[in-house]
């Protein structure tokens, strides 16, 4: 919002003493973000006086273009200027345009001032005569867009009107004279970032309000009349819709079509960042940024029928002021007539009722919408309007019939128009939130001694209603505070009028440092350990959409499938949250080997969201106590699982061809190798089976299955090599292999961290045994057999080789596994060794057919 400080202080009443830069630290003092101060007109300098073209000629010249030589009289300027062929007192000037007559008076820029642009002034020649300064339009002043002619003055209504003052006589244009005042050149800009909770702030009336506080001073309520009771004697309006609780109709007449906005009021839109267009649709814009309402204005001629307020039926359509034809939605809210749709509410009006340069009576409609509905809408066609922006942040519905009033005062005095006496209102303003609160909560919140007194005079000052009750206050906020619904907001508004500054810095003490959970420090090993793997972690949105995993070939009863949709996407593409870390990854990879980055290994440790399977709505717990545990409870329900995953993705070479040998590719067994190296850092063990799993390929693809120390077994993710399919559709290196795991059921299955098991003083005992089984049977299935069936005194197992060939047979392969065997508290005897040996061969022959290679 931007806000011309001669128009705050219109209504707020800061001394012109104070300093723009102190105006601006009390409004930052008291809430607002003050970005920027503008010192418009402050680029012209030197002298920019008022003149009279007292005589002109047309010349056209060799070029085709014909310039007006004029003699324009600049009362005491005219001494020291460039003799010219006039004979008569005056500077001569060329002009190019051609909107002047003889006797005008305009603003003329002297030799030695220099206009925005850094563009200098001088005399020179040109099309044969000395040009003794310009004749300026307002884009060449900074003050405007129009360049298609000069600035021609005309005596002003003395302004700008403020609201409840009447037009005066015109003020007098001296020739000679300082051009600055005379088109309002100077003055100096807030630019303000409004907070969605200060929506009214995006009004001259909220900043002035705001000014007011900050110094003390008194302020005007440029729109302080209330809305009146039902009336429905003006033009009709009928009101269809909850979305709608107020809707004000005024109607003038006799309104001057070729009345043209003054410039004081053409210099205001321009300075809070709108171009001038007609008098009629700049007053509704000024009256729109002076008190927040906005206003708009039907042509009555265009008129057909009653103004109906209603949602839009199926199949409608409405040319915007934009001139673009939009369908519209079921839940958009429109103002109609008998002719169909005429505007957008709340947002923009339509082309059918468009005042244009024939009008001479409009209907006035000030009116409230719901925030949320006007919202939507403006989203829904992409369509932001200085209109719906005020809306949608909660404009006050109080103010609409004194807006509408000041729109009519404005026409009546600027336009020549009547005001018909006959007026409607329909609907009322709604009743606002009351709200009890302890007098003692804003000191006791923010660490001050904030009394009684002090509390209830705070609250009074930001327009806040206070039955005082002693130890309670019963408070109601103003109609143009709809943020104010919660005692929390209360003590806000006591703590910026009170002073931030004046609550006491107090470091808290620190509760008895209680370290990292359990579960973060075996994360944090984790991360460590891959990182010195030669693991490169990356940290990725959290976002995804739905085609990823179609393309990923996820099955429709995953529970991968189970998304959440977030209500505020940052992209259409990725609207829903993560339930697989592989997307991300694999986007990384494929803008890593774009860049001729190849050979990669890269892991992420972060969590997935996983949507309820009955998806209930989460309880709004109050802001005044902690959440209860059945309330807590309520809201992990409905926020679904949100584990800790482990991903990884591997492509190129492990190793670099060398000297050493030739490269290693990555390969399945690489991508099992990072829950093995996840698994060793917590301390947990796991075993691998094969297993068929989208997006990787049915034949190399592994499932990790922690096994926790009381045996039980719990599936935890997924490891092996891309299908190929999944790797030719996202881009990806061929052989691109993956892991994917559930970090937090890993660390569940690992044991607890205790004592430090102490080193065996007893020696080892070291056997081999080669298994033949048949090739469908897992290894890891044998290894567990094996395991099971040596007992506690089996230290380690390895497999160390596979063979396969026609000395074992068709169909056959031999696993040779390597046996370490202690015991803590002896020294093994070799029947003891055998015994054990024994059991775990027989264990596999038992569990999967095994038999024992003797060769």
């Amino acid at each position: 919002m931007r806000v011309p400080l001669s128009w705050l202080r219109t209504y707020a009443a800061v001394p012109e003493s104070v300093p723009t830069r102190e105006v601006s630290t009390a409004l930052v003092r008291v809430g607002l973000e003050v970005e920027t101060i503008d010192e418009t007109g402050a680029e012209v300098t030197g002298p920019l006086v008022i003149g009279r073209v007292e005589e002109f000629s047309e010349e056209t010249h060799s070029n085709g273009k014909t310039v007006r030589w004029c003699r324009v009289d600049v009362g005491p300027h005219n001494e020291g200027g460039t003799p010219t062929d006039f004979g008569a007192p005056g500077r001569g000037i060329i002009c190019g345009a051609k909107n002047f007559a003889q006797g005008d008076l305009v603003v003329v820029a002297l030799p030695g001032a220099v206009l925005p642009g850094d563009f200098a002034i001088a005399s020179r020649k040109t099309y044969g005569h000395v040009s003794d300064g310009m004749i300026c339009s307002a884009r060449e002043l900074g003050i405007g867009d129009d360049h298609a002619g000069i600035i021609v003055l005309k005596p002003d209504v003395v302004g700008p009107l403020a609201a409840g003052q009447t037009a005066t006589a015109p003020a007098e244009l001296v020739v000679g004279a300082d051009a600055g005042p005379a088109i309002y050149l100077r003055d100096d800009v807030l630019d303000i970032a409004v907070t969605p909770d200060r929506g009214y702030c995006w009004s001259v009336r909220g900043v002035a309000r705001e000014a007011a506080l900050a110094f003390e001073a008194g302020f005007t309520d440029p729109v302080a009349l209330p809305v009146p009771a039902t009336t429905a004697d003006g033009y009709p309006v009928v009101i269809n819709s909850d979305a709608c609780p107020v809707f004000v109709a005024l109607t003038v007449t006799g309104i001057d079509p070729t009345a043209a906005s003054p410039r004081w009021l053409q210099r205001r839109l321009h300075q809070a960042g709108m171009r001038s267009i007609s008098l009629a649709v700049d007053v509704t814009n000024y009256v729109m940024l002076e008190s927040g309402q906005p206003i708009h204005a039907y042509d009555k001629a265009k008129l057909s029928g009653p103004i109906v307020v209603r949602k839009a039926a199926a199949g409608e359509k409405l040319i915007t002021l934009d001139d673009v034809t939009r369908d519209l939605d079921p839940d958009d809210l429109l103002i109609t007539d008998d002719s169909g749709p005429i505007g957008l509410a709340g947002v923009m009006g339509g082309q059918n009722t468009e005042v244009d340069a024939n009008t001479n009576a409009v209907v006035i409609e000030a009116a409230s919408f719901d925030a949320l509905t006007i919202a939507r809408t403006s989203r829904r066609h992409k369509l932001s309007s200085e209109a719906s922006r005020r809306f949608e942040r909660g404009a006050d519905p109080g103010a609409t019939y004194a807006a509408a009033r000041r729109v009519a005062e404005l026409l009546i005095a600027l336009g020549g128009g009547t005001l018909e006496t006959a007026e409607t209102v329909a609907g009322g303003v709604p009743e606002v939130p009351t709200q009890t609160i302890d007098d003692q909560l804003p000191g006791r919140i923010m660490g001050a001694g904030i009394d009684h007194a002090t509390v209830i005079s705070a609250l009074q000052a930001v327009g806040v209603a206070v039955d005082d009750h002693g130890d309670t206050l019963v408070v109601t906020p103003p109609s143009w505070r709809p943020d104010l619904t919660d005692p929390y907001d209360y003590v806000e508004e006591v703590g910026r009028v009170f002073g931030y500054e004046k609550v006491p810095a107090v470091i808290p003490t620190p509760p008895a440092g209680r370290g990292l959970t359990r579960r973060q420090r075996l994360r944090r090993l984790v991360g460590q350990a891959l990182a010195d793997a030669g693991y490169v972690e990356a940290q990725t949105l959290p976002f995804m959409g739905k085609a990823i995993l179609d393309q990923l070939r996820i099955p429709a009863d995953d529970d991968r499938r189970r998304l959440m949709r977030m209500a505020n996407p940052l992209s259409e593409e990725q609207a829903e949250l993560r339930t697989t870390l592989l997307p991300e990854l694999l986007a990384s990879v494929n803008r890593n080997t774009s860049r001729s980055l190849d050979d990669l290994a890269i892991f992420e440790i972060g969590p997935v969201f996983l949507a309820p399977r009955e998806r209930t709505a989460a309880p709004r717990p109050a802001v005044d106590h902690r959440p209860t545990a059945d309330e807590l409870a309520a809201m992990d329900a409905a926020i679904g699982d949100q584990p800790r995953h482990l991903g990884a993705v591997l492509t190129g070479a492990v190793r670099p061809a060398g000297w050493t040998g030739p490269a290693q590719q990555v390969t399945w067994r690489h991508a099992i190798a990072v829950a093995e190296v996840a698994a060793r850092a917590v301390g947990g063990t796991i075993t691998v089976e094969q297993a068929e799993q989208a997006p990787w390929h049915p034949g190399r693809c592994a499932a990790i299955i922690a096994v926790s120390p009381d045996g039980t077994r719990t599936p935890i993710g997924f490891a092996g090599e891309l299908h190929p399919s999944v790797i030719d559709d996202l881009g990806l290196p061929a052989r691109t292999a993956a892991a994917e795991i559930d970090l937090d059921a890993l660390v569940a299955a690992a044991p607890e961290i205790g004592t430090i098991r102490p080193l065996s003083s007893h020696p080892v005992v070291k056997e081999d045994i080669a298994l033949i089984v048949d090739t469908d049977v897992p290894a890891a299935a044998v290894e567990a057999a094996v395991r099971s069936g040596a007992g506690e005194l089996l230290e380690d197992i390895r497999l160390f080789d596979v063979y396969t060939g026609t000395q074992i047979g068709e169909g056959k392969k031999s696993l040779a596994y390597a046996l370490r065997f202690r015991a803590e508290d002896r020294t093994l005897t070799d029947a003891e060794v055998a015994q054990a040996r024994e059991a775990a061969v027989f264990a596999a022959a038992e569990a999967t057919g095994a038999t024992q290679r003797m060769e």
